[in-house]
């Protein structure tokens, strides 16, 4: 159990309301760490705070909604965790947008460059707010959710394909920037996921066949099934390794 204990830790998790953020801190929870959940709307922050609550004791999660294309309200996250917890052990960067889905040729500045915010930029300036304590402790670990499409040319969301490969080299910098001070900065790359931000791609039998028929397992992904990737990444086990996109995909991106 030590290899994958977070007792003592807190982790920020955005995006943490629904799909694969609310499972990582429903696992990250059931192992031991405080946890903050964050996306948008405060509703949902707060029944998933609850929930898990419930089940662990109070205190072991907290609501703070935030929009990650607004600076301010990152720092606020960072300054009531604080607050709140008194320091963060843990950031995992798991909200996205993806606002259009076609050829390249089609996409407007504004659905471009929201993509490009949202995904890669505002995720630098969180981790960026909340390095600054983890350096000082020379402990910490920053996982960025990224994805397959990073790895790979696709012609219906190659703009978010673009974001989440800036997502990788975002990490592999970091990671060699504070690798001395014992901060690692790792992704989880999943492949497609029943989530409702992907939807539009489970959701189409057209789409769905042309994922799961070549993939080894023959199927889509499920949330928690990216969660122990993301424990993993946060716990000791993990250790020795930084700079690294760990991918989660049934086996496609080694498949015909």
């Amino acid at each position: 159990m030590e290899l994958f204990d977070l007792s003592g830790k807190v982790a920020v998790i955005t995006g943490s309301s629904r799909g694969i953020g609310k499972a990582i801190a429903e696992r990250m929870a059931e192992h031991g760490a405080r946890v903050v959940i964050s996306s948008r709307k405060a509703g949902p922050c707060d029944e998933v705070a609850s929930a898990i609550n419930a089940k662990h004791g109070e205190g072991r999660a907290i609501a703070i909604p935030a929009n990650i294309a607004s600076k301010e309200d990152l720092q606020r996250l960072v300054d009531e965790t604080n607050a709140a917890f008194g320091k963060i052990d843990i950031l995992v960067c798991n909200a996205a947008t993806n606002p259009y889905a076609g050829p390249m040729a089609g996409i407007n500045d504004e659905q471009f460059g929201k993509i490009l915010q949202n995904n890669v930029v505002s995720n630098h300036w969180l981790i960026q707010m909340v390095a600054p304590q983890m350096l000082d402790r020379k402990d910490g670990s920053v996982i960025i959710v990224s994805s397959i499409g990073g790895l790979r040319g696709n012609a219906l969301i190659g703009a978010y394909n673009i974001s989440k490969a800036a997502d990788m080299q975002l990490a592999r910098n970091l990671a060699v920037e504070w690798g001395p001070s014992n901060v690692r900065v790792n992704c989880i790359a999943p492949g497609l996921v029943q989530t409702d931000f992907a939807k539009y791609l489970w959701e189409n039998p057209d789409l769905l066949k042309q994922v799961a028929d070549p993939a080894p397992l023959k199927r889509i992904g499920q949330p928690d099934e990216i969660a122990g990737a993301a424990v993993y990444l946060a716990a000791p086990a993990s250790a020795y390794m930084t700079g690294q996109t760990l991918v989660v995909d049934g086996g496609i991106t080694i498949a015909w």
